[in-house]
C-alpha cells in the first residue's frame, strides 16, 4: 500500500544525530584551520572499515604535522564559551578557562576536592555538632545520605554498621561517631578504588564514552596531562566526528599537552580508532586514548555504533581496548546509576571517571554504585575531577573522599 499523506520534514537534533548501523564509505576530508601548535594527522581511508571478517583497512596511516593558522577556527562548546578570546584562539581560551583555578590559589588537591563536596560535607559534618548520639541523630543521618544521591541500599548499609559499632564501642560523643562513619564509609567506598596501570600492553588502547555534556573529551585533556606527568607517552584519537567542534576541541587540548591526534572531519569514527591504534604501535606510544561520540544510552542504535567502535579496534589490536572507560557527571545524581548500567551492558566497563565534583555535586552516588544499587555493578573508578584545571582530575581514594563527604578535617 501506498500512503498519500505527505511527510513532515524532520527537525534537527544538536546532539542525538541517527547514525546508519551498516558502514558508510569515507572519503578523505582536509582538515580544518588548527592551532600551530597542533600536531594532527589527518587520516585517509579510502573505504569505511568494517567489523566483518574482511580484510581490515591499511595498517599504517601516513603522519604529517599541520601547521596551519588558527583564524577561521569554529568556536568549541563549553567549557569555554564563557571564555572566548577576541582574536579566537582556543588555545587562549583554554588559557582562559584554566586559568579561573590556577594552582596557587586553589591550594592541596584534598582541599579542592572538599571545597567541591562541600554541599554534602556541610549537610552532614554539621548533623555532628552539638548533639546527642541518639536515634534521633541515626534519623537524621538517613535523611542526609538519601538527599546526597547515596540511595536507600547504601544508607541502609552504611547506617547498620555504624549502629552495631556505636553499641559495641559505646560511643556516646558524637566526633567519635563522625570517625566511626568515615571509617566505614572508606571501607564501603574502597571496592571502587583501584590503581590505572599502564605499561602491561604496548600500546595501551583507552576507549572513553559518555553522554554529551559529562565532560568527556575535557576529562580526555586531563588525563593525557596525567598520564605523561607519569613519563607516558599519549597519542590521541579524535572519533566523535558528530558533535560541532569536537574535533577542534580534541585538537586544543593535544596542542597543549603537545600530543599527536589522529583525526579526520566527518566519516566514520571505527576508521579514526583504528588507524589510531596502529599509529600507537607504530610510534611506540604507551597510551592510545581514543574519544567518541556523546549519546544517551537510550538511543540504542548509537550504543551500536559504540559497539562497532570497540570491535574496529580488536581487530586493530587483538587484545584491544585494555580500557573502557564512561566519564559520569557528578550533578546527574541517582540517573548516573542508570548511564553505568547500559554503557556497561553495551561495553563492558572497565573503569569509571567522574567529573564536575566542584560544589554543586553531592558526591553520594558513589556510595550507590560501591553498594551495587539498582542492579549496577561495582565498577572501578580510576579518576575523579573537581574543576577545569590540567591538575583538577586525579586518582580516586576512598579514604580521601570519604573524610570529604563528611568535612572531617
Amino acid at each position: 500500500m501506498f500512503s498519500f499523506f505527505k511527510r513532515k520534514k524532520p527537525q534537527p537534533q544538536p546532539d542525538m544525530v541517527a547514525l546508519p548501523v551498516d558502514e558508510p564509505e569515507i572519503a578523505p576530508v582536509a582538515p580544518t584551520e588548527l592551532p600551530p601548535e597542533a600536531r594532527v594527522i589527518s587520516v585517509d581511508v579510502p573505504d569505511a572499515v568494517s567489523d566483518s571478517p574482511a580484510e581490515s583497512p591499511d595498517q599504517g596511516a601516513e603522519a604529517a604535522a599541520a601547521d596551519i593558522a588558527p583564524p577561521g577556527l569554529i568556536p568549541p562548546p563549553d567549557p569555554w564559551s564563557e571564555a572566548v578570546d577576541a582574536s579566537g584562539d582556543p588555545l587562549a581560551r583554554l588559557d582562559q578557562a584554566t586559568a579561573q583555578t590556577p594552582e596557587a590559589d586553589t591550594g592541596s588537591w584534598l582541599s579542592r576536592l572538599r571545597r567541591g563536596l562541600s554541599r554534602t560535607g556541610q549537610n552532614l559534618g554539621g548533623l555532628f555538632v552539638g548533639v546527642k548520639v541518639d536515634e534521633d541523630l541515626f534519623e537524621e543521618l538517613e535523611t542526609a545520605l538519601i538527599m546526597a544521591d547515596a540511595g536507600v541500599e547504601a544508607t541502609d548499609k552504611l547506617l547498620g554498621e555504624l549502629r552495631a559499632r556505636v553499641r559495641k564501642q559505646r560511643i556516646d560523643q558524637p566526633d567519635a561517631v563522625r570517625t566511626a562513619l568515615q571509617d566505614i564509609l572508606t571501607d564501603h567506598l574502597r571496592v571502587l578504588e583501584k590503581p590505572f596501570v599502564v605499561g602491561e600492553a604496548a600500546p595501551m588502547v583507552v576507549m572513553i564514552a559518555g553522554v554529551n555534556g559529562a565532560g568527556k573529551t575535557t576529562s580526555i585533556g586531563k588525563l593525557a596531562h596525567a598520564l605523561q606527568a607519569r613519563q607516558a607517552t599519549v597519542l590521541l584519537a579524535a572519533g566523535d566526528t558528530f558533535r560541532a567542534a569536537a574535533r577542534e576541541q580534541l585538537v586544543a587540548w593535544g596542542a597543549r599537552n603537545s600530543v599527536t591526534v589522529i583525526a579526520q572531519e566527518g566519516g566514520d569514527p571505527a576508521a579514526v580508532a583504528f588507524d589510531a591504534v596502529n599509529a600507537g604501535r607504530a610510534r611506540a606510544a604507551d597510551v592510545v586514548l581514543v574519544d567518541t561520540a556523546g549519546r544517551l544510552p537510550t538511543q540504542l542504535h548509537l550504543m551500536e555504533e559504540l559497539k562497532k567502535i570497540k570491535r574496529v579496534i580488536g581487530k586493530a589490536d587483538a587484545g584491544a581496548p585494555h580500557e573502557v572507560l564512561l566519564v559520569v557527571d557528578g550533578n546527574t545524581g541517582q540517573n548516573a546509576l542508570a548511564q553505568i548500567r547500559a554503557f556497561d551492558a553495551a561495553l563492558g566497563l572497565t573503569g569509571l571517571i567522574v567529573t564536575k565534583l566542584d560544589g554543586t555535586a553531592k558526591g553520594g552516588t558513589l556510595a550507590a554504585v560501591a553498594a551495587g544499587s539498582q542492579g549496577v555493578r561495582p565498577v572501578p573508578v580510576y579518576w575523579i575531577g573537581v574543576g577545569e584545571g590540567m591538575q583538577d582530575l586525579q586518582p580516586f581514594v576512598a579514604a580521601e573522599f570519604a573524610g570529604a563527604l563528611l568535612d572531617n578535617r
